[in-house]
């Protein structure tokens, strides 16, 4: 189909060609089509309607992107960038929309060409780079806000006649983040998870919530456990790499926590941060590493013709691949702790690595004692897929290694940082912290286990019914390392099993709404949530439609506690971390793979809560009549 784009003269003056600007960088044509304009008065004027998306520190050049999605560059002046924004008075802001004729600013021309500069003002059509373009320019005298240059060119269409979507400008989505988010100068630390960039913000307040809500390519933003997240979705590493690029020198791992006067929120935001911070970057390959266990113990089902031997070389080669990430989880996790709380995540990491070394988890395994006093005997534990112990050990890192960084010289902070760190914090570990800390963690892990199956269906029914409350406030992360605990001390975890039927109900929720409305804007949504939420991230689902119609989230919770009470009477369990129905292969049990038991309440408490939630969805739960909400306001810290 085609499109155009018509650009009117920001200022009265002459109109000239692009290749007659005396910049060869733009008359080239290396950044675009576009045009020049030499000024004759001080004003400068919109050329187009659309949203300014960039403005230099010098004022010297305007980034507006157009309603037809044109990025322009308003560039004013030749190497004008060296008077240090000295001329320049600019009144637009970057975020603001604005329309043809509409004033940007003013420029002293005149102070500019008495500097040695010229005042010659290029328009460039950034992103015409590569683009069939026809293009007109109507060089001569003109007034401001007279039409001066036209762009044609076809872009394809889709099956109903519109223009396919534009590719996302994902700096340009970056940008806006960080000025609606107070700037670089508001932001403490910023870390993601799957869906959401995770703030730590000096002044929330200032912090421009409802701009962020209405974003294109914000799904909705959450104030929780001190920190300022905003859902993206399942492009956030892409986003969050952009902001990274942007943010540049900013500190990444020393965060400073929002204040708070009561002492025992205060430690609770903390403790949500630092479980969130260590654990998020972990996840992914812990995740894809259960993918795969779950897959080999299906190639090797006698029911499939044993496709493959448990003492084959390629299982046993590709089995260690997915078995690294659980056997070593404390030099990840230790690592990633290290960088959260500011610590140094080397030595952090080789504590991990001691803690993971052959010898010590050989003498953990055997219960090998390691001394005696006074009839107490204390005994190496086995710390492979253990996550709290390092946790503590990557803050004993930070407060040791700050603490000897003072008392030492500096001619031996060097050596003697890390030596005396290493020595201290893996003898503390391995005597006091890592056996308390571990114990604690494997009587909770355990008990959880007894609750969820000694209930059987109450416990299936209370867990499936509210876990995707939790997702909402972004508070769901403080249960991965129970579901971690529960693998390491138990080999399987019904938790887990419970949590992947809560995925499955909302993505069911949100496909009824995307096969029964009639609008295309809705049923993108819908189908790209039920996508999402099938393969093991709601936060699409939930806050793009869920929350926003009530009623589906409400026939989503209904749909999971269905299937989460389904999984308690059958006393379903799983074997790994992804859920949802991509993580099938979580069910079968690698160790004895003709125990089918879980996979078979799997696949019964998925079919039950995808028929329920779908059901009171289309009946009960959406109709087209329905006026979508506004995107729901969260309590700051539940």
């Amino acid at each position: 189909m085609k499109k155009q784009c018509t650009l009117f003269s920001p200022v009265f003056g002459q109109v000239i060609e692009l290749k007659d600007t005396k910049d060869p960088v733009f008359s080239s044509g290396m950044m675009g089509k576009g045009l020049g304009v030499e000024p004759s008065e001080d004003n400068i004027y919109s050329p187009v309607n659309g949203t300014i998306t960039m403005i230099a520190e010098t004022k010297h050049a305007i980034g507006i992107t157009t309603e037809e999605g044109i990025e322009l560059l308003i560039h004013i002046g030749i190497d004008t960038v060296k008077l240090k924004g000295e001329g320049f008075n600019l009144s637009c802001q970057v975020g603001s929309e604005v329309k043809v004729g509409d004033l940007l600013g003013t420029v002293d021309f005149s102070f500019i060409k008495e500097k040695g500069y010229a005042s010659t003002i290029m328009l460039i059509l950034t992103n015409s780079i590569g683009k069939e373009m026809e293009v007109e320019t109507f060089v001569g005298e003109k007034k401001a806000k007279e039409p001066i240059f036209v762009a044609s060119w076809e872009e394809e269409a889709n099956e109903n006649g519109k223009a396919k979507p534009k590719k996302k400008d994902y700096q340009l989505l970056a940008q806006e983040i960080i000025a609606s988010v107070g700037g670089k100068e508001n932001i403490n630390n910023v870390v993601h998870c799957f869906t959401r960039l995770r703030f730590y913000l000096k002044d929330e307040s200032i912090a421009q919530t409802e701009k962020l809500q209405s974003m294109s390519g914000v799904i909705d933003v959450i104030q929780s456990g001190g920190q300022y997240q905003v859902v993206i979705g399942q492009e956030v590493d892409v986003v969050f790499d952009k902001i990274i690029q942007q943010l540049g020198t900013l500190n990444q791992e020393v965060v400073e926590e929002p204040k708070e006067k009561n002492p025992l929120k205060r430690g609770m935001n903390q403790l949500i941060g630092v479980i969130t911070g260590s654990m998020s970057p972990v996840v992914g390959i812990i995740a894809a590493s259960g993918i795969i266990k779950g897959i080999l113990a299906l190639l090797t089902l006698p029911q499939l013709g044993s496709i493959m031997s448990t003492n084959s070389e390629i299982y046993i080669t590709i089995s260690a691949m997915a078995d690294a990430a659980f056997f070593f989880l404390p030099v990840l996790v230790g690592f990633s702790a290290a960088k959260r709380l500011g610590g140094d995540p080397i030595v952090t990491a080789t504590i991990g690595a001691f803690l993971t070394y052959p010898q010590i988890v050989e003498w953990g395994m055997k219960g090998k004692e390691m001394f005696e006093i006074g009839g107490l005997s204390f005994n190496f534990i086995n710390y492979t897929y253990s996550i709290f112990p390092m946790i503590l050990a990557a803050w004993l890192v930070k407060v040791i290694g700050n603490k000897l960084k003072e008392w030492l010289p500096s001619y031996l902070k060097s050596i003697l940082t890390p030596l005396l760190t290493l020595l201290l914090v893996c003898t503390i570990t391995l005597v006091v912290t890592g056996p308390v800390i571990q114990g604690i963690a494997n009587l909770i892990a355990d008990g959880i286990t007894w609750l969820v199956s000694a209930s059987g269906w109450l416990g299936g029914l209370i867990i499936g019914g509210f876990y995707q409350l939790l997702v909402i406030f972004g508070l769901h992360w403080g249960v991965v390392p129970l579901i971690a605990q529960q693998i390491a001390s138990t080999g399987e975890t019904p938790l887990n099993a419970i949590i992947s039927i809560t995925m499955v109900a909302q993505g069911a929720a949100v496909l009824a709404v995307a096969m029964k409305s009639r609008k295309t804007e809705m049923k993108e949504l819908g189908f790209a949530g039920a996508i999402s939420a099938f393969c093991g991230i709601t936060e699409p689902a939930i806050y793009g439609v869920n929350l926003r119609y009530k009623k589906v989230f409400i026939s989503g919770l209904i749909g999971s506690a269905c299937g989460g009470l389904i999984t308690g009477l059958m006393h379903g369990t799983m074997y790994g971390f992804t859920g949802s129905l991509i993580g099938f292969s979580s069910f079968f049990n690698p160790q004895h793979p003709t125990d089918l038991h879980s996979f078979y309440a799997f696949l019964i408490s998925s079919a039950v809560a995808i028929v329920v939630s779908f059901v009171i969805t289309w009946v009960w739960g959406y109709s087209d009549d329905m006026t979508m909400g506004q995107k729901v306001e969260k309590k700051k810290r539940p």
